[in-house]
């Protein structure tokens, strides 16, 4: 995959990692049992891929298995936070990774801060800021900003560590056993006595497996392969694109219009996006 393509791999990924939060509100189950639905079923649609494709096979590891409790927490955060606020509030909150992706990558993986990478994070903060200017504890958008934020850290820990296992491991495979970890560490709490009542319709199931099979499994693939020839970091800030893609998919299917403040604060976000892009075409950066 070349850097041109793996960019188009990542973008496609993030719109439907954005369209993804529409599911949120569409789905009025606990998050924990969206989470178990959506994984269940992309873990089974990667297994049928895999068995035909032999070369995407791999046994699990203790270190997918660590990401699977990851991915589990950052997708039960996530819609945590847009089930208690907003789809904009939910996504704008997670928007806050690239932060986090640069404080990892130092820790992690020894990686040298450099000055574009801080003004590019610096532009995501700035359009955060300006989106959510408000901060009360007892408020409900301030709710959705710590989920947020808390989904954007857990998915920032992920994309440093898929980022160390994609030169060793394939992508779907990876986005197999990822998934069936998550599914068995959020299955206790969707299964256990007195657990959380679930509605189950022919909506419902159609919702679960368009989220599933779409938005989890294709875009969880894609957006892992994109790794393998894109920085973290360029991965992070591209994915700050996931809340301008959400919020206007928001807009249009769900009627949550958003007002010049957020547009103007998605604007810098975009511009981020972008900047990151470009950066990523260069070899210093693959």
């Amino acid at each position: 995959m070349t850097p041109a393509a793996a960019l188009v791999a990542l973008h496609a990924a993030v719109a439907l990692f954005g369209f993804a939060g529409l599911f949120g509100k569409w789905l009025f189950w606990d998050p924990v049992v969206i989470v178990f639905g959506r994984t269940v079923v992309a873990a089974i649609v990667l297994g049928l891929i895999s068995l035909g494709r032999r070369s995407d096979r791999g046994g699990p590891t203790f270190a997918l298995a660590g990401n699977g409790v990851i991915l589990a927490v950052h997708w039960v955060a996530f819609f945590a936070a847009i089930q208690v606020s907003t789809v904009a509030i939910g996504l704008l909150g997670f928007a806050s990774f690239p932060l986090f992706v640069i404080v990892l990558e130092r820790l992690l993986l020894d990686v040298r801060w450099r000055g574009p990478e801080a003004v590019t994070a610096l532009l995501v903060v700035a359009g955060l800021a300006l989106l959510v200017p408000t901060f009360t504890l007892a408020d409900r958008t301030a709710q959705g900003v710590a989920w947020g934020a808390l989904s954007a850290f857990t998915f920032a820990w992920l994309t440093v560590r898929n980022r160390a296992l994609g030169d060793v491991r394939r992508p779907i495979a990876v986005a197999l056993w990822q998934n069936a970890f998550a599914a068995l560490c959020v299955a206790p709490l969707v299964f256990r006595p007195g657990g959380p009542a679930v509605e189950i319709t022919p909506a419902t199931l159609a919702l679960i497996l368009v989220l599933g099979a779409v938005c989890t499994a294709l875009a969880h693939t894609l957006f892992i392969a994109s790794l393998s020839r894109l920085s973290a970091h360029t991965a992070s800030v591209v994915t700050a694109l996931e809340s301008v893609y959400g919020i206007v998919l928001a807009a249009l299917l769900l009627g949550e219009i958003p007002d010049a403040r957020t547009c103007f604060g998605g604007a810098l976000l975009v511009g981020a996006a972008i900047a990151a892009s470009r950066r990523a075409t260069r070899p210093a950066d693959s």
